[in-house]
């Protein structure tokens, strides 16, 4: 062995650090030691938006130590800097430590909100000097809201899947409900988050919202278009009764249909107007014989008929 290898090797060992302190730093970092540590179940939690999180958690540390002080904060820590979070305004009132000073650590946090997705984490200090310990890796929390994913435009008939999503898997185990124009749909009620309509008809159409049972979080509304061609039209005729020439006659043609459908008018195989309703002033004999009203969208067509007779 070279002289210069044996000076490097006696140069290294001098300038290491004395074994206390090395424990010491493991503790500050909580890097899991004889006797130390701290566990979670489970260490990644996916909440609803407004419900309450319990973070479950257990401690040990060795025989001689006695605990001064429990407490969880939040990352990032910087340094050995790490507030209690009992004592920050944001979660004081949300916060409820459920554990004790032996080997419990669970604690309850209420009312979560999005700003609350983030990694927690439990310390506790002792009564010896560097008897400190933080539980990394810690618990991460994700608060997720609903939103309610369909299609734009569905023509009746066809089958629909309107889905339920959340940012990440709930980690309670869910049921979910539905709501249609904020009324639920007390039969939909599945552990499936999605809400199957078969052969979809134009009164399915509406605002739909889901929601998990047990939670006060509803989704927005999302607004169920449903297609469907004219139905047959409804022609009326005013006045009724008698028509004599030199009348004023009104033919009015409903249709209901989504779109809303175009409305024409034919006598004779001729165009003669467009639109809903049809005036005719001053009627005439030459103006007697058989109205047709055509409502026509892009998913069909239909027509109804009517005769006038003028005395």
């Amino acid at each position: 062995m070279s002289f210069n290898t044996i000076y490097v090797m006696l140069m290294w060992v001098r300038m290491a650090p004395p074994l206390p302190l090395i424990f010491f730093l493991l503790m500050i970092h909580g890097v899991s030691s004889d006797g130390w540590s701290v566990s979670h179940s489970p260490s990644h939690i996916c909440a609803l938006k407004d419900s309450t999180v319990i973070m479950r958690c257990t401690y040990t540390y060795p025989t001689g130590y006695q605990i001064m002080k429990v407490f969880w904060t939040k990352g990032p820590i910087k340094g050995d800097e790490s507030p209690d979070l009992s004592n920050d305004t944001e979660y004081s009132q949300r916060l409820q430590y459920l554990g004790d000073k032996q080997q419990n650590c669970t604690v309850r946090l209420s009312h979560v909100t999005l700003k609350d997705s983030r990694k927690y984490y439990f310390r506790f200090i002792t009564d010896k000097a560097g008897g400190k310990y933080t539980g990394y890796p810690g618990v991460t929390l994700t608060v997720t809201d609903l939103q309610v994913e369909s299609p734009e435009r569905v023509t009746e008939g066809d089958s629909v899947n309107l889905r339920c999503k959340s940012s990440c898997a709930l980690t309670d185990r869910a049921t979910f409900i539905w709501y249609r124009n904020s009324q639920p749909l007390t039969e939909r009620r599945d552990r499936n988050n999605e809400l199957l309509l078969q052969s979809v008809r134009r009164e399915d159409s509406g605002r739909y919202s889901c929601a998990v049972d047990g939670h006060t979080h509803i989704s927005p509304d999302v607004q169920l278009n449903v297609m469907y061609p004219p139905v047959k039209p409804v022609i009326s005729i005013s006045p009724s009764g008698v028509i004599v020439e030199g009348d004023s006659v009104t033919l009015n043609c409903i249709s209901d249909s989504n779109p809303p459908a175009e409305i024409s008018w034919i006598k004779g195989g001729t165009i003669v107007g467009s639109g809903r309703i049809y005036n005719i002033s001053k009627i005439s004999s030459n103006d007697s014989g058989e109205y047709k009203c055509k409502s026509i969208n892009e998913h069909g067509e239909k027509y109804s008929n009517v005769t006038l007779s003028v005395m």
